[in-house]
């Protein structure tokens, strides 16, 4: 909800504010399973909708996609706002712009074996240091050859070719062994025994398609139905951290904005990170920290803090904690570190609040006009503006036929 210009997140004693010039520097949604975490995703991506700030974000269950309905006024809304002293709050629906790898539940979002790059492949293969060195090797020739690698037959073709003249590459590029080359090939098959090769070809989405306004000025909440490309998480994670990286070399300089020029939501964001890759992760942090500079806004969401590298936590200020739950030893020590994050509220104990939040509860912290952390404060989130829930399928296909880029991505095309 937009108050004064201001996204209001919830209300406590005082009310909790994300300031649009502030919301480039980054934030956190943590908490238990069950606690809310969607519901306050939601809230805010109907806000930034409001403000004029298109969103991205990933539909995990299915249930934001009736976010483009009109909210009912329920009696559990109804009892929300009552307990938050609320007497006027507008239901009302979004501009939504559906998008699915498979083409099935949104327009068919495709990218580039080449704008995938060696290393994001390499994580999405789970190869081995040697494999990964062959993969480097076949992205290098195909650059120093001038040949964009669209589609996985076009990697297959190029890892056959060095795999066949490796005697002529072996002075120039390195050792490539035929068995090394025979695992990724192997790999690449499974890959698209999964459905990933939906993932690479032409049209390429195009990044501006995501930034765009609609009516009375709202920001466009594009939605990627990830109902099935979250059974592999591989995949799911690979594609976002493509996308992160896409928009941190692509995007112009900004500077200090009085908004966003787009905001991301990565849900289950511990994906992101599980397998260690230090070069990898190394990247992440370093496209996090410097990618405010271009009007980005990144959101991650996830259980626990605990599930970010340090690094990468320390870059995200806007804080929305919702209940943690601390039963063993290392959930305490996670338990304290949470807590910890937080501007202390002479108030209350932010450690003993992190245990006993109900569902829709969540300890919040923001960057004033200074962009100094707010005391942390104790707030129950605002409702939801339209509707929750899952959207009926042949209304999601009216929703995506009536789209005015029905048509530019629907046909592959094969070069």
């Amino acid at each position: 909800m937009v108050q004064d210009g201001k996204i209001l997140i919830g209300m406590g004693e005082k009310p909790a504010y994300l300031l649009g010039s502030m919301a480039n520097r980054h934030g956190i949604i943590a908490g238990a399973s069950g606690t809310g975490k969607t519901t306050t995703l939601k809230v805010l991506a109907e806000s930034f909708s409001m403000l004029g700030v298109p969103v991205f974000l990933c539909d995990v269950k299915g249930d934001l996609a009736a976010t483009c309905k009109c909210g009912e006024p329920t009696d559990s809304i109804r009892k929300r706002l009552g307990k938050m002293g609320f007497s006027e709050f507008s239901l009302t629906d979004f501009p939504v712009e559906f998008w699915d790898v498979y083409g099935e539940g949104g327009h068919p979002l495709r990218i580039t074996i080449s704008d995938m790059g060696p290393l994001l492949l390499s994580r999405l293969l789970g190869l081995t240091d040697a494999q990964e060195g062959i993969l480097n090797i076949a992205f290098r020739v195909a650059d120093d050859n001038g040949l964009l690698m669209i589609d996985l037959k076009d990697l297959k073709s190029m890892l056959k070719y060095v795999s066949d003249n490796r005697a002529e590459l072996l002075g120039a590029y390195g050792n490539v062994t035929a068995q090394s080359v025979g695992a990724i090939q192997r790999k690449l098959l499974s890959l698209e025994d999964q459905g990933a090769h939906k993932l690479f070809g032409e049209p390429a989405i195009e990044i501006k398609d995501w930034m765009r306004t609609a009516q009375a000025g709202r920001g466009v909440i594009n939605m990627l139905d990830c109902r099935k490309l979250f059974l592999n998480p591989d995949l799911y994670a690979a594609f976002l951290l493509w996308l992160m990286s896409s928009l941190f070399e692509t995007m112009p300089e900004a500077g200090d904005c009085d908004k966003p020029k787009l905001v991301i939501f990565f849900d289950e964001a511990h994906l992101l990170f599980k397998d260690g890759n230090k070069e990898l992760n190394d990247k992440i942090e370093r496209a996090v920290k410097l990618i405010r500079s271009k009007g980005i806004g990144l959101y991650f969401v996830t259980q626990n803090p605990s599930d970010l590298p340090d690094a990468v936590l320390a870059q995200l200020s806007n804080r929305i904690q919702h209940a943690l739950r601390a039963y063993t030893p290392s959930e305490q020590k996670y338990l304290r570190a949470a807590a910890g994050a937080f501007r202390a509220n002479p108030s209350f104990d932010t450690q003993e609040v992190l245990t006993q939040l109900g569902t829709g509860e969540a300890v919040i912290s923001c960057l004033d006009e200074k962009g100094i952390p707010s005391i942390a404060e104790k707030a129950t989130i605002m409702p939801p503006q339209s509707r929750f829930g899952v959207l009926d399928e042949q209304e999601r296909q009216r929703m995506i036929q009536s789209s005015p880029l029905y048509g530019i991505y629907e046909s592959e095309v094969d070069r």
